[in-house]
């Protein structure tokens, strides 16, 4: 017998001595560790393979195909998913050997920082990846989907989501301790070890041997790379003197990031760093803002020049820390500064300060917002409604500036253009270096506050108009979805038919579920929204991604104890109720809700956003009660998630509001595919 011909009933039963915990308990491990390896892989490919870092959502939709294969193959094999643990030990060792790191600039999108390419080319290691992903998540579904026929539909899914807030609780908590992935690799192997409990000395074999592989190979990279494990990134550093100057080089998975040097040799080398303070008529410094702060160079320089007080924003705890514990100038034990470690647009909407100078000191974060495929770190930082509120924080005679390496003419006038529709007036533009763009731009209260070197012409014709909160892309030209976005789309989604069709066979089994796979097209759209409102209103970071993905996690929930307990209106009717949440959302925009006091803006938005998606699960809730193949709807609606992630990219072109009248089309399209008898079904 082979390891992987070793067989288990299905069922997890408590009667049957089949695993020795009961179907409840084992479905909550199951499904958390199902939602912990997939946050998991999403934060440490994308650490290792640059290309993740800007595609976040490529390993999300994999998770996704994996999930719904997983649910779909119940039923079919009665074998021990042991292929989980073996791909992933390969996709360890993979991208541990063949780590990418990448100059990307690509057609329609731009990507800056990372000056060397290695590794294998996106075309082979993002297959890869994908792959792997959902074959690695396939087992953990599978062995979740193997409980569902052991309990009623809806309590099944109700323990589904108890665990699944277990696994993202879990992920959250190790991030804010900053563990390693080696840490991630033995929680790993301890659910693989409780789940899959083998029973044959093969079985064991096919388990210990990739376990141990995951694991010796993280504590391997832990413990050689010498990296710390921010909530963002994989951060790394190097000590050194240059020519007698002590130097910090810091890198974020795997591309150089910026230097911590002494403030009066970073202003003899480059001249950026001092523009911001000539360009300021009034010469007056008592108080100074610098939003992307990092370890700390920025605020060295401002204390410098003579400031009176420094507010040092950084949304990356790591950073900070690295600048405090080795910063050459120690800016960070000044007494006159206060740092802030949150997201700088956040920070701008919520401070009664006013100042002086306020900089953004070359924000670029090299990662998304996870959950959300096109919203960087920093896009809400660049819209002209963060520029207006920079503006309103600004002291009589005090200045606005921003530099970085734009690469592109484009993008500098962008800006520029963006700055003078905030402010009013020209701006003050130098560029300091043709070759990447290294310019600064500037712009006082009032065209009087600034001292300009030269009149900037304005934008020159192609120009795009500055962006705003409902399409933050400040890096895209056009208003379209990339060639490399759609090709990279249309791919996936192809493997994942070819993929659906040799595990689950004909789509015919699923064409009664239709409806469902629809309602889960809608709700990542819906997800999606929501996730990229929250970011606006209370900042990009990650507690407030992990809040409101937990947020969506006990909705539904939520959704789930009302359909069980209570008698619910019938199917068209909470159609009609979602339907009414969507138009709600429609009516009282993000920009609305950014106006209000920070508690009664926080009421509002969950009322605003959790009002449709729990009126969503309601209706997902009962058809698939009423559903004649659980796990077949189950998956069927996964993979209507996963075509959900696809879409959300439709928001480069109509912006993330508009995803509401997408997914009210969707919502329509699942209440017509819905079946007769559930549709005359009564309150219940």
């Amino acid at each position: 017998m082979t390891a992987a011909a070793e067989t288990t009933p299905p069922p997890c039963s408590d009667v049957r001595p089949t695993h020795w915990l009961g179907v409840r308990p084992r479905l909550i491990v199951a499904s958390a560790f199902m939602l912990f390896l997939e946050l998991a892989l999403i934060r440490w490919t994308g650490s290792n393979i640059v290309h993740l870092s800007y595609f976040t959502n490529f390993v999300l939709l994999g998770s996704f195909l994996g999930i719904g294969l997983g649910f779909l193959r119940v039923g079919r094999t009665a074998r021990q998913p042991y292929y989980s643990p073996i791909t992933l030990a390969v996709l360890v060792l993979v991208v541990l050997f063949f780590p990418v790191t990448v100059d990307r600039q690509t057609e329609g999108v731009l990507y800056w920082t990372s000056l060397s390419t290695s590794g294998p080319p996106p075309w082979l290691i993002l297959p890869v990846i994908f792959t792997a992903a959902a074959v690695v998540l396939m087992g953990p579904a599978e062995l979740v989907g193997r409980c569902f026929p052991e309990l009623g539909r809806l309590e099944a899914y109700r323990y589904d989501l108890v665990g699944s807030l277990t696994g993202i609780g879990l992920f959250t908590a190790l991030s804010f301790l900053g563990a390693p992935p080696v840490v991630w690799g033995v929680i790993a192997a301890a659910a693989y070890t409780v789940l899959l409990r083998p029973r044959t000395p093969q079985g064991r074999i096919a388990l210990a041997v990739p376990s141990l592989v995951v694991v010796a190979a993280l504590a391997a990279e832990t413990l050689t790379a010498g990296a710390l494990w921010s909530p963002y990134y994989k951060v790394t550093y190097d000590r050194f003197d240059w020519h007698g100057v002590p130097v910090m080089d810091i890198q974020v998975n795997g591309i150089p990031h910026q230097q911590a040097i002494p403030a009066a040799n970073r202003l003899d080398w480059e001249r950026q760093y001092a523009l911001p303070y000539e360009r300021a008529a009034a010469r007056r410094l008592d108080d100074v803002l610098i939003v992307g702060a990092g370890s700390g160079t920025d605020v060295a320089i401002a204390l410098r020049k003579g400031a009176g007080h420094v507010d040092a924003v950084e949304i990356d705890p790591k950073l900070r820390e690295l600048g405090a514990l080795h910063h050459p100038d120690r800016p960070y034990d000044d007494p006159r500064v206060t740092t802030v470690v949150t997201d700088g647009r956040a920070f701008l909407e919520r401070t009664a300060g006013k100042y002086d100078l306020i900089l953004f000191a070359l924000p670029d974060s090299l990662t998304l917002v996870s959950g959300a495929g096109s919203l960087r770190l920093e896009s809400y930082l660049f819209t002209r409604q963060a520029m207006e509120a920079a503006r309103d924080h600004l002291k009589p005679g005090g200045t606005f500036s921003m530099y970085n390496y734009y690469r592109e003419s484009w993008l500098v006038d962008r800006l520029a253009a963006t700055m003078q529709a905030a402010f009013g007036h020209r701006p003050c533009v130098d560029i300091v270096s043709q070759a990447g763009q290294q310019a600064v731009i500037t712009a006082g209260l009032t065209a009087e506050a600034q001292s300009c070197g030269a009149e900037w012409p304005g934008a020159t014709a192609g120009t795009p108009p500055p962006t705003g909160d409902d399409r933050p892309f400040l890096y895209l030209r056009d208003r379209t979805v990339p060639q490399i976005y759609l090709i990279t789309l249309g791919l996936i989604l192809i493997v994942s038919m070819l993929a659906v069709r040799v595990v689950a066979g004909p789509y015919t089994r699923m064409r009664p579920h239709a409806d469902l796979f629809l309602l889960g097209v809608a709700f990542l759209l819906l997800e999606t929204k929501s996730v990229t409102g929250f970011a606006l209103l209370f900042g990009t970071t990650w507690v407030v991604n992990a809040i409101v993905f937990a947020g969506v996690l006990v909705a539904v929930l939520a959704a789930v104890e009302v359909t069980r307990r209570f008698r619910t209106p019938p199917l068209p009717v909470m159609y009609g109720v979602l339907l009414g949440g969507l138009v709600l959302a429609w009516l009282v925009p993000d920009s609305w809700l950014l106006g209000l006091p920070l508690p009664l803006r926080a009421s509002a938005a969950v009322v605003v956003a959790f009002l449709p998606i729990f009126a969503a699960n309601v209706v997902f809730a009962k058809r698939f009660a009423g559903s004649s193949d659980g796990t077949t709807a189950f998956g069927a609606n996964l993979l209507g998630a996963m075509v959900g992630g696809c879409l959300e990219y439709l928001a480069l072109v109509i912006g993330y509001q508009a995803l509401l009248i997408v997914a009210g089309a969707l919502y329509l399209g699942a209440f017509a595919l819905l079946p007769r008898a559930a549709r005359a079904a009564p309150a219940g």
